[in-house]
């Protein structure tokens, strides 16, 4: 799955430049460009991203307005970039991840990008050592994320297959999907969703987990072949 960034700076050539940058990180999306800061705070409403690159100084609405603006409940990380070293004091105060003052060098931009791969990289750990309560029978059970092998939906009740155990539950494959967080799970089929740190191999439309073959749905072929080769 590829690292998703919106760039908002009203300078062209500015944009142009971070473009340029990421030419030699093909696992980063740009997945949109915007010179203005009101129609930028409006698609990251609607958009979950993983990188935010905001200049300080546009029309209508500053970088650090938008920030302020932003509910950023994807905690995405931000990076200021921006003419004047003199902010940099106030933009931390933000939580931004880091501070680029144009013109960007390039060996500023990669070291920008390896602090944007550290955080990812602590997104993922903390994660793995989160966990789910779901109903079996009259109990509620607590399962680790990391014991998670994959997730199968029937028509009234899903079976969750762990490392020693199977648990039966009634609710839907949807429902229990959303609630497992997207750097450690896939779904891969209408009736499953898989851990992909637990997957063994793939051989055409089959993954193969702990002895288990499971089906890739034509629908999530390509999304699903592109996060397990990552």
């Amino acid at each position: 799955m590829k690292t998703k960034c919106v760039i908002v700076d009203d300078e062209p050539l500015a944009t142009d430049v971070l473009v340029n940058y990421f030419k030699n990180y093909p696992n980063y999306e740009i997945v949109s460009v915007f010179f203005d800061s009101v129609q930028a705070l409006e698609f990251l409403k609607k958009n979950p991203i993983d990188i935010l690159f905001v200049d300080i100084n546009m029309p209508q609405m500053s970088g650090f307005e938008l920030i302020r603006l932003y509910e950023n409940s994807n905690n995405t990380k931000i990076i200021v970039t921006t003419a004047y070293r003199e902010f940099a004091a106030e933009s931390y105060d933000l939580n931004v991840l880091d501070y680029l003052v144009k013109p960007i060098p390039l060996f500023r931009f990669i070291k920008s990008v390896s602090k944007i791969e550290n955080e990812l990289k602590r997104k993922v750990t903390d994660a793995r050592s989160g966990h789910i309560i779901i109903k079996v029978e009259k109990k509620m059970v607590k399962l680790c994320f990391d014991e998670i092998l994959f997730v199968e939906g029937m028509k009234e009740y899903i079976k969750v297959i762990a490392q020693d155990k199977i648990y039966i539950t009634y609710r839907t494959l949807s429902s229990i999907s959303e609630e497992l967080p997207e750097q450690l799970f896939s779904r891969v089929h209408k009736s499953f969703t898989v851990s992909l740190d637990k997957i063994n191999s793939i051989e055409g439309n089959m993954l193969h987990i702990a002895g288990y073959r499971i089906p890739i749905g034509r629908k999530f072929n390509k999304e699903v072949k592109t996060k397990i080769l990552k």
